[in-house]
């Protein structure tokens, strides 16, 4: 692998970063990255064109906890999806192996990342992806909502194997990753964290679920449209399942052959 330090030496195998897509988080961010540094691990902030009083948050963060912490600013937001993918590009670019996706809101715990990275450690072709177990600060109208695309992804794979395809703490090998994003279009926006898991797992990555506590964001700041996001989400569901209905035979062929090793 490259080397990016001017040492003369070459990364090891196993390189996690950790992107945190941002749109305007300003008051849960300082104490995400708080977590993540506690874990050892880089961290690249990527603001999703945030207004000024959190790409100030993000300059100083950035600017605190050099080199540990660094910055992808995005001119125009993007989504989350869309932030995700730049940030896959740029950990690819930095030659790392791994990424290491949480939310910027505050409602996932950065104290599970260790474990999360222990079981990459372990299998580090396997995506490793948050199911969330809740606490009483999740509105229910949402928590019930999730098992529409819940039963949806278990149509989309004929597997039950993907638990939560919407949590937003996950880690993936990026080699992977890249080439799906390089080949196929993957949804810019809330429909991201489904239809990635999806398609990854048609090609054969294996996903481990790993239960996580996830509280209701921590700054009260939700940016996802219940309008505009169903429609995205609906439509993905439905590129998926015809997507899903000439890759039938190769699902149902996996199921009887049995998870990878």
């Amino acid at each position: 692998m490259r080397d990016d330090t001017g040492s003369g030496m070459s990364r090891p195998a196993f390189t996690p970063l950790v992107v945190i897509p941002v749109y305007d988080h300003a008051h849960a961010i300082g104490a995400v990255v708080q977590g993540v540094l506690a874990s050892g691990l880089p961290c690249l902030l990527v603001d999703d064109g945030s207004h000024l009083d959190c790409a100030q948050v993000l300059d100083a963060l950035a600017r605190a906890h050099a080199p540990q912490v660094t910055l992808l600013r995005l001119a125009v937001n993007q989504g989350k999806g869309g932030a995700m993918l730049a940030g896959f590009a740029e950990a690819a670019r930095l030659d790392y192996s791994h990424v290491l996706q949480i939310d910027a809101d505050g409602q996932h715990d950065t104290g599970d990342i260790p474990r999360f990275v222990a079981l990459s450690q372990a299998q580090p072709d396997a995506v490793i992806c948050g199911t969330p177990a809740y606490d009483a600060s999740v509105p229910k109208a949402r928590l019930y909502g999730r098992y529409a695309t819940h039963i949806w992804v278990w149509i989309n794979t004929l597997s039950l194997q993907i638990r939560d395809s919407m949590c937003g703490f996950r880690l993936y090998p990026l080699a992977p990753v890249t080439r799906l994003v390089g080949e196929e279009t993957i949804g810019r926006r809330m429909d991201f964290d489904s239809e990635i898991l999806v398609r990854l797992f048609w090609r054969g990555v294996k996903v481990i679920n790993v239960p996580t506590a996830v509280t209701y964001p921590s700054d009260g700041v939700s940016h996802f449209d219940v309008w505009r996001d169903n429609v995205r989400i609906s439509r993905m569901h439905a590129r998926l399942f015809f997507g899903m209905l000439w890759r039938a035979p190769r699902l149902l062929w996996q199921r009887i052959a049995g998870p990878r090793a």
